[in-house]
């Protein structure tokens, strides 16, 4: 049950319309005009001087920053749970900037891809800079974090890695890592969604190949048709059963990792989609953004940060704790310091533990 707090704790919401030129003309068509959710704390008056640190949210797969303000049973929206900490005095004052990254995949990785968009630089030449000349913020890495679960963690913990000369702290809650656990066993089930929508259809009897040409496409990862079915099928869709919602995070996190203009959806499989063989060199075009293995070659980027926080659940359903505890280790290996934590729990319903994170993001990054 949520903690009840006074109401002149609660803060300001300001939602904000921003026109982005990094997005427009992206390759999904996704609307490149934007809502962005600002929350200044309380102590932020338009005729103050007071300069404040900034917590950017990565929201999950399906997620968007402004979801996080609807109302939850039993519990607390975002923008609820930091006005009852920063009350408790658990953390000092921030501003909070809640972004729209959704997608017609059902999200992104928080990376540049020419098949989803560049989102990496939406947010840090973009978002970045419009919130620190719309609000008073101390405008330097030294007090700029951004944090998330799931793939919103991911994104926070590589963003982290790859653009240190914006984020000064990072907290990554559940966020993907050891691909070969966390993705690799699960494509059989996407393919065999995806074969829902091969055509010729499947008949009972002798098995048919695909035509010659096909199959060099095939063989490459590259989509024979099926893909664009399934795809125009869900976006038509008022309900994704859980098997084409997984199906979907798949192909999301495929046009992440492996984009490639040339091919039929801009993006390739790292999976021959009629025969289920492993495309050793798509895969290996997937692993050069597994956590595990950036980690050596951002190493300094890592060390720069001013806090570095990492947890899972030991029951994630998704097996995520497995690459979270290589993550851990291979920080450690290479001396750079942070906290990590397990929990009994799995990857679900987890936003308590933000009660953890948040703090340490906000005296890290302290005036």
């Amino acid at each position: 049950m949520a903690r009840k707090h006074s109401p002149g704790s609660a803060g300001k919401l300001v939602v904000l319309e921003h026109v982005s030129r990094v997005l427009k003309d992206n390759r999904l068509n996704d609307p490149h005009v934007r809502k962005l959710a600002v929350w200044l704390p309380p102590g932020y008056d338009g005729r103050g001087q007071r300069r404040f640190p900034v917590l950017y949210d990565f929201a999950g797969f399906t997620g968007s920053g402004l979801a996080h303000l609807n109302w939850k049973p039993f519990s607390e929206n975002l923008v609820e749970r930091v006005a009852r900490l920063i009350h408790a005095k658990k953390m000092p004052p921030v501003i909070l900037v809640m972004p729209d990254c959704f997608t017609a995949l059902g999200g992104n990785q928080y990376i540049n891809s020419s098949a989803i968009g560049r989102y990496a630089d939406y947010l840090t030449r973009e978002i970045v800079p419009f919130v620190d000349a719309e609000f008073r913020t101390l405008a330097a890495r030294e007090h700029r974090g951004c944090f998330g679960k799931s793939s919103g963690g991911y994104g926070a913990l590589v963003h982290g890695m790859k653009y240190p000369a914006t984020w000064g702290a990072v907290a990554d809650h559940s966020g993907d890592a050891h691909f070969d656990f966390v993705y690799r066993s699960d494509w059989p089930n996407t393919l065999n969604e995806l074969a829902k929508y091969r055509l010729p259809r499947r008949q009972a009897g002798v098995y048919r190949a695909a035509r010659a040409g096909a199959e060099v496409a095939l063989a490459r990862g590259h989509d024979d048709g099926r893909v664009r079915r399934f795809l125009d099928a869900i976006w038509k869709k008022s309900k994704v059963s859980r098997a084409e919602g997984l199906a979907l995070m798949n192909l999301c996190m495929a046009a992440s990792y492996d984009p490639q203009p040339q091919a039929p959806l801009g993006f390739r499989l790292p999976f021959n989609a009629e025969t289920g063989e492993l495309i050793a060199a798509n895969w290996k075009r997937w692993l050069v953004h597994d956590p595990i293995h950036m980690v050596t070659r951002h190493a300094a980027a890592l060390r720069s940060l001013r806090g570095l926080y990492v947890d899972c659940g030991w029951r994630d359903q998704y097996h995520i704790h497995y690459g979270c505890r290589i993550l851990s280790r291979r920080l450690s290996a290479a001396g750079i310091a942070h906290r990590y934590e397990e929990f009994d729990d799995d990857h679900s319903d987890i936003d308590y533990r933000m009660d953890l994170s948040l703090p340490f993001l906000a005296r890290a990054l302290r005036s």
